[in-house]
């Protein structure tokens, strides 16, 4: 019979999200099961389920769709640069469901001979932790929401599977930005944090300024954004003019670009999460028409508002085992990489979000 339980947290967490579903037949989902599964998902924005090292690619997707049943397509499309292309790569039989991972991979589902590339804060950030320091320490990469930002709505949800996990050592993650703070992390940790709890951390004012706010993103920002450094945080860019310019940039179809509320209300409570991807927003669009357009202004805004929730006793960071898959509401959980990998681990995880059939509701 089905059961759902609290997801363990660490000891000193401040923040109570995510609970672990267990005895769910997700290859032959019932109406029933999927409804209990959705109002979890709505009530707690991330859902763990253990032991499935043999779900189908088919039943993960579908698992997916079911949140958005008109969707179809992957939540990003290959619009992107050509060093961007290697972390797409899906799943033969099963396209929408994406490999990421790292290292070389002999077979797997359908694929031969691949290489995965694990993001590093080597390629991204400004601050680099030392080669000598790397096996031990390592930063968050970028926090994100799963979102294309142009074009395509941001997927409801992401499912995303771990079939191999590295092992042997965990590291810290540094946030270096005067704090003091820092997290401990297995190797090749995702970490996730609410919108939820984003949001009420904030002060009346600053409430007010978000549900009344919109955020105008960057056209094809990933491209945009990729030359910029990033902060030691993982949460901003450095704003030093590395941005590429729109005359470099793909084709821009003005109607394409997105202006999303700041705040995103959920589908079944009616809460608001704080959803903002920091490295993709350029301007900020007020409630009196004005439009805040200092990239440095928008950036220190933003991280202002986030910076709080990202302390060590606010982080979910998921210890990974193979056969786990988490389930999390893409319109309230922003999440990030972590791990400095070695050039022989191997990590293989299957990820699947759908473009939206509709952009988030606002307050």
């Amino acid at each position: 019979m089905l059961s759902i339980r609290p997801l363990k947290h660490a000891p000193r967490s401040a923040v109570d999200f995510g609970v672990t579903i267990d005895n769910i037949d997700l290859e032959n989902l019932t109406d029933d099961d999927f409804a209990i599964i959705r109002d979890a998902l709505y009530n707690h924005h991330l859902i763990l389920f253990k032991n499935l090292p043999n779900l189908s690619p088919k039943a993960q997707y579908e698992l997916t769709k079911r949140f958005d049943p008109s969707s179809e397509a992957y939540g990003h499309d290959k619009t992107c640069s050509h060093d961007m292309h290697k972390f797409f790569m899906g799943v033969p039989d099963q396209p929408q469901v994406q490999i990421k991972g790292h290292g070389f991979v002999d077979s797997f589902m359908g694929l031969h001979n691949i290489k995965l590339w694990h993001p590093h804060h080597r390629n991204s950030h400004r601050e680099v932790i030392p080669e000598d320091k790397s096996d031990a320490y390592t930063r968050f990469n970028r926090w994100h929401i799963d979102a294309a930002l142009y074009d395509l709505n941001p997927p409801k949800v992401t499912t995303l599977m771990a079939v191999k996990v590295p092992q042997g050592r965990r590291q810290t993650v540094l946030y270096d930005d005067g704090s003091g703070e820092e997290l401990d992390a297995s190797l090749a940790t995702t970490a996730f944090i609410s919108g939820e709890n984003m949001f009420n951390m904030l002060s009346p004012q600053d409430q007010e300024f978000v549900r009344t706010s919109k955020a105008e993103y960057a056209p094809h920002p990933f491209n945009w954004c990729k030359p910029a450094k990033v902060h030691p945080t993982g949460l901003s860019i450095y704003t030093e003019g590395l941005e590429m310019p729109e005359s470099e940039l793909p084709p821009i179809d003005p109607s394409k670009i997105q202006i999303l509320p700041m705040a995103w209300k959920n589908p079944v409570t009616g809460k608001l999460s704080l959803q903002v991807h920091p490295s993709a927003i350029r301007k900020i669009h007020l409630e009196d028409g004005s439009i805040i357009d200092n990239l440095k202004q928008v950036r220190d805004v933003i991280y202002c508002l986030q910076r709080p929730a990202i302390s060590p006793q606010y982080v979910y960071a998921h210890d990974w085992e193979e056969g786990d898959m988490v389930l999390f509401n893409n319109h309230g959980v922003l999440h990030t990489v972590v791990g400095s990998l070695r050039p022989d681990d191997i990590r293989i995880f299957r990820q699947c979000n759908l473009a939206g059939s509709e952009p988030p509701e606002g307050p």
